[in-house]
């Protein structure tokens, strides 16, 4: 008998790529499986002992001997050097107009890379950002392709068919050419990053200046979710609030070590930038205070080293949770608009021709950010493509408008207490700088003159200038 012949191959059946695997064999798609670990495989047959739709195995040439042509094969493994070791295996495998599609967190400039080098070869190559955890990959996350244009086509149905559905629009377009999808991917958990550090500011605030207790936290977060931040983030920091630890009889967030852990997708966004010229304060502060919680040995020295603000003023609790709130919603809104700015940037540098529309639209759903915000995003672009920054936009100039009394409560009353708030802190200074026609910078570039000779521009007329400026003296 003929051997069954599947539409997809996946390689990395760990938990992301074994549910990616039954979502499309779910919606009509049939995949074969590949794992170097036969425990995963195993895993994947059990759970699918009765799909026929489905092969697994840890033998790559039975993997390859699987696919019908032209094979596509989509990766689901680390990011870095084990991509290129499995695409350095697959290459004697392949033939001509095969397709090898990255759903990992790869660095944009090795997907850049690794497009050009097939291509020599005449192997397609693309990547595809996919945001929504486990669930998402599951049940519908939102996806981010990047490359050719004619190669998405190929592999649009079954992207369409398996991503989140938003008013029955799915989650997933044609982002642009080249690295644009993991770009893309990149911001996005830039944004995150960002999203989760503000977060965790109103929680520090509410827990050490409010005095509220988990189920106190669990109910604001969740009466939050029905209003302006209604969004992933805050549903599931709601329920983090009423998880009971299965070890103690406390609840599980007060026996977790507060030392975040990172896998760079941030920090590669606050390193683009950097290198781009693009400011995202927020996102770079985001980065910096998980950095800092690292340094949990020597935080716990200083502590009692270092005297804390003595600050005894009373606080309306009622107003402080309607305070953080508006500092909260003015905050995330300038995290959307950094990492926007960042996009709109990099797709002229890097001519991925981003719609930013399109990009909000399909973080709608399925993604770690998706927040009601995004369709106001999404219109302020539709309305205005080339919108230099949502800050300015009639919608959010005016919500920014609204909230701002709330975040400058706030910022003064976490210095006079002594709670770091960097994010929320960065929010505000970015809305007040973009906000001001006159900056001080002008000092900055008399001093780099003085004593660079690095001249500067004026004010009166056209031209370069520097000046011998100690010759008066």
């Amino acid at each position: 008998m003929e051997q069954q012949k599947y539409d997809y191959g996946m390689i990395g059946l760990g938990t992301m790529g074994r549910n990616l695997v039954y979502n499309m064999c779910d919606h009509g798609f049939s995949v074969a499986g590949f794992d170097k670990d036969i425990k995963q495989v195993e895993n994947l047959k059990k759970e699918a002992a009765d799909v026929h739709k489905i092969f697994g195995t840890d033998k790559l040439e039975d993997f390859i001997s699987s696919l019908k042509s032209p094979r596509i094969i989509l990766l689901l493994v680390p990011a870095g050097k084990i991509v290129d070791l499995v695409i350095d295996e697959l290459k004697p495998l392949l033939s001509k107009n095969d397709m090898i599609v990255d759903c990992g967190n790869s660095h944009f400039t090795d997907t850049d890379r690794r497009i050009e080098t097939l291509s020599k070869e005449e192997i397609h190559f693309m990547g595809i950002g996919v945001s929504g955890g486990e669930e998402g990959a599951r049940f519908g996350p939102s996806i981010m392709p990047g490359g050719s244009e004619q190669m998405y086509a190929n592999i649009a149905p079954m992207l369409e068919a398996i991503s989140a559905k938003i008013n029955n629009e799915p989650c997933v377009t044609f982002l642009g050419s080249g690295s644009a999808g993991h770009y893309v991917k990149m911001v996005h958990n830039g944004i995150e990053y960002g999203i989760m550090q503000l977060i965790s500011e109103a929680y520090h605030l509410l827990k050490e200046v409010g005095d509220l207790n988990n189920d106190e936290l669990h109910e604001v977060f969740s009466t939050w979710n029905k209003g302006i931040l209604q969004s992933f983030l805050i549903e599931i920091t709601a329920d983090i609030f009423k998880q009971r630890d299965d070890l103690t009889s406390n609840y599980l967030v007060d026996m977790i070590v507060d030392g975040a852990r990172q896998k760079g997708t941030g920090k590669w966004a606050s390193q683009n930038a950097m290198d781009l010229v693009i400011p995202i304060p927020l996102i770079d502060a985001a980065v910096a205070a998980r950095e800092l919680s690292g340094f949990k040995e020597e935080r716990v020295a200083a502590e009692k080293k270092i005297n804390p603000v003595e600050n005894s003023s009373s606080i309306n609790k009622e107003e402080l949770i309607q305070q953080i709130e508006q500092a909260l919603y003015f905050a995330v809104i300038t995290a959307y608009a950094q990492g926007m700015v960042l996009l709109q940037h990099a797709s002229k540098e890097y001519n991925y021709n981003l719609k930013l529309q399109d990009v909000a639209k399909i973080w709608r759903g399925g993604c770690i950010i998706r927040a009601t915000l995004l369709e106001n995003i999404r219109n302020a672009y539709e309305q205005q493509p080339n919108l230099a920054n949502i800050m300015v936009d009639e919608f959010f100039a005016n919500e920014l408008s609204k909230t701002q009394s709330g975040i400058r409560k706030i910022v003064q009353i976490a210095a006079q207490k002594g709670i770091p708030i960097s994010a929320m802190m960065s929010a505000l200074s970015y809305y007040d700088s973009y906000r001001r026609a006159w900056l001080p910078a002008n000092l900055i570039q008399a001093q780099r003159d003085y004593f660079g000779a690095h001249t500067y521009a004026r004010t009166d007329r056209e031209g370069i200038f520097h000046t011998h400026w100690n010759q008066n003296q």
